[in-house]
């Protein structure tokens, strides 16, 4: 059996965090690595009940700049809302990309229809730092359903390319840097090698039992690859796993609650504009999230 010691370069637990009602498994930013490919944050959320009437999702309007958000579930919805006028509800399969750019103000909360009568959440949502010539372009929203993503079956394995590319395949959703982000889902028994065509990649078991050549995968923990490893993963039972990674970012991000930048004078300009009301309004949305007096990210 083939050998992973050489196989892995880091393997990133995950930090919780409890967001009042359900817990987030905080994968990047991490104290030994800040980013993996373009992404400078991963949180894995759920899965979660809220009985009918009691608890719900509600992100309150608030900013971003530098980076584009991408939202992925696996059940539940979710209602977005943003300054651009965009109204879109999210589904598990769909992929809401979201580009900041110079500054979007956006919310989160869960439709009315699923309040009423319970639900159940579990998704995961990621950053993706822009290119620096990018970090200042008008910022954008998209919606891909489940039905326009590249998706194919192969030994027991159905690959979905989220965004980015894989394997010949590229997924609708605009990207501003070499991207994977691919979930697979695989039955008992299948295997497949993770390919090397991305320089950075990552290998994030979210539920069931799997080995990465011989080193077992723990659900929650984010398998950093070392560069031109090719390991085999094996699904031991019915496993879902995500693949994640992509070129190297073009130097160094700060990050400060929402915003992500490469210069620290871009953040503190932020800032300003939050705090004087510069960014937009979401329209039908009253509520926002001050500013942080410390922020939870990091520089």
């Amino acid at each position: 059996m083939a050998s992973t010691k050489k196989s892995i370069e880091v393997i990133l637990k995950p930090e919780v965090k409890d967001l009042g009602g359900f817990t987030v498994r905080r994968l990047l930013p991490a104290g030994s690595r800040q980013s993996l490919g373009p992404f400078v944050f991963f949180d894995h959320f759920g899965p979660v009940s809220f009985p009918p009437g009691v608890g719900a999702m509600d992100v309150r309007p608030h900013p971003h700049i530098g980076l584009a958000t991408v939202s992925f579930l696996f059940d539940g919805a979710i209602t977005h809302r943003d300054s651009l006028g965009f109204v879109q509800d999210i589904v598990p399969g769909d992929v809401n990309w979201m580009t900041a750019g110079r500054g979007i103000v956006h919310s989160e909360r869960t439709p009315r229809a699923l309040r009423e009568k319970g639900f159940s959440l579990h998704g995961l949502q990621t950053w993706v730092a822009l290119p620096k010539e990018c970090e200042a372009c008008a910022p954008a929203f998209e919606h891909h359903s489940a039905r326009t993503l590249p998706k194919w079956e192969s030994g027991g394995v159905t690959f979905t390319v989220v965004a980015g590319r894989f394997q010949g395949h590229s997924s609708p959703a605009r990207t501003f840097s070499e991207t994977l982000y691919v979930f697979a889902s695989c039955s008992a028994g299948s295997e497949f090698l993770v390919p090397t065509e991305h320089e950075e990649r990552g290998v994030y078991l979210v539920d069931g039992q799997a080995m990465l050549n011989d080193t077992p995968l723990n659900p929650g923990e984010l398998v950093v690859l070392a560069p031109g490893a090719q390991p085999r993963l094996n699904a031991l039972s019915d496993v879902r796993v995500f693949l994640v990674g992509g070129a190297p970012l073009d130097g160094h991000r700060h990050i400060w609650w929402n915003f992500v930048a490469s210069e620290r004078a871009t953040i503190e300009e932020a800032k300003k504009r939050w705090t004087s009301g510069a960014f937009g309004v979401v329209p039908d949305e009253t509520e926002f999230i001050p500013l942080p007096e410390v922020s939870l990210g990091r520089t």
